[in-house]
């Protein structure tokens, strides 16, 4: 049956060949295209076949585009100061964790060493009040000993690395990494074009601050907690000073006159006559108070722990004096102090390089603008603006009189 039917069809097909042609062409027949001219593409000029080889890399550096290759120059450096900006929120994050951990430290070490002292001064005044022999009564000695002996070991540990200190080494470099991150921050916002110069700047400032508060505690990197005198913190990059005379400002150029230079010099110069001495004398103290108590705690509690075998009342009241020691020294955070003084001793250092550096720059404008160097100046130093002029004039007219000013600069710490 299906062989006749195809039969069948084969048969009209072959007997009508003009239908079929026909449905095969408009089967096969598609709408036509419009047609593109190659020849109207724009050939490609000079600049984009420059910005293609400057790609690649193999061109002269005659050829290339001065204002791209500035513009290029400008995103990598803007690249590199958000890289900058990731190290600096790293550090924040690292600093005060670790600060924390130093807190704790100075906490529960000092709590530890109490108990313990206190414990072994108990201890031998048991031994010391009982109507025992003292045969029975050798091993509550010799417990109280080691007790001792051990409270002195973890006592000279303490007092080496002062963790009141240390946390406070750690809050000072998460304030001023938080610092520098603002000051990147807005230089970014300020400005899209930056330039290698302000990469290196910021890479400096980072790596100061490491250096002024580095994170180790072995190898010989952990400041010295106990110096043999009194030193300002240095947490900026050191800079080659080199005098030079500069003209006097005949104009306000950028904000800038003579008045205001005499200004700044004039507060400097109360901040380092009234200040930073106050800070020195102060600073010697703490160091001074530090030191004897460092000395006397491990002292104490050494000598607790001989006696305990050869005088009786000796471990008694070399165990609670000990005690107290140890509690003005850690619990009291006299290192604490100290760092603080270095602090306080850093920033006037720092305003007095500010001041010099600006004022020995020639050019005006490249210098910050006069108006908003003083209100930054006199906020540093818990003024206003006026406040910090009427302290310039006083100073002045102080030192031609010949008399004392009786007030410091900064009103702020």
């Amino acid at each position: 049956m299906l062989s006749l039917q195809s039969s069948s069809l084969l048969n009209r097909s072959s007997s009508s060949p003009c239908l079929s042609f026909n449905r095969i062409k408009c089967g096969i027949n598609f709408p036509k295209l419009p047609r593109i001219s190659l020849f109207s593409v724009k050939k490609p000029s000079n600049r984009n076949i420059v910005i293609k080889e400057k790609n690649i890399g193999n061109i002269n550096e005659d050829d290339i585009d001065d204002n791209l290759y500035n513009s290029t120059n400008s995103n990598i450096a803007t690249i590199k100061l958000y890289a900058i900006l990731e190290a600096v929120c790293d550090r924040i994050e690292m600093h005060n964790n670790i600060g924390q951990q130093r807190e704790n430290w100075n906490i529960l070490l000092l709590n530890s060493i109490n108990m313990i002292t206190l414990t072994a001064s108990t201890m031998s005044a048991i031994a010391c009040c009982s109507e025992y022999d003292d045969k029975p009564l050798f091993p509550l000695k010799l417990s109280s000993s080691l007790l001792f002996s051990f409270a002195t070991g973890m006592l000279l540990v303490m007092n080496k690395i002062q963790p009141s200190q240390l946390a406070e080494e750690q809050r000072n470099a998460t304030r001023l990494f938080k610092q520098l991150y603002s000051q990147i921050q807005i230089k970014i916002s300020l400005n899209d074009n930056h330039s290698e110069g302000e990469v290196r700047d910021a890479i400096e400032k980072v790596l100061a601050i490491d250096k002024a508060y580095p994170l180790p505690l072995l190898g010989g990197k952990m400041l010295e907690k106990f110096p043999s005198k009194f030193e300002a913190s240095c947490w900026w990059p050191c800079q080659n000073k080199s005098r030079v005379n500069y003209n006097k400002i005949e104009s306000n150029i950028n904000g800038w006159n003579l008045e205001l230079e005499d200004e700044m010099k004039e507060i400097i110069e109360v901040a380092k006559r009234k200040d930073v001495e106050d800070y020195e004398r102060l600073g010697n103290i703490a160091l001074m108070i530090n030191k004897s108590l460092a000395i006397s705690g491990p002292l104490l509690t050494g000598t607790a722990a001989i006696g305990c075998f050869f005088v009786d009342y000796i471990p008694i009241f070399a165990g609670g004096l000990a005690t107290v020691v140890n509690s003005l020294e850690h619990g009291g955070q006299v290192g604490m102090v100290f760092e603080m003084y270095r602090n306080c001793g850093g920033c006037f250092e720092l305003l007095e390089e500010m001041v010099e550096e600006s004022i020995e720059e020639r050019d005006l404008n490249k210098r910050e603008n006069g108006q908003v160097f003083e209100m930054k100046m006199a906020l540093s130093l818990g003024r206003s603006v006026m406040e910090m002029r009427e302290l310039a004039s006083k100073s002045a007219s102080c030192r031609v009189e010949g008399r004392e000013l009786d007030e410091f600069a900064n009103k702020l710490f």
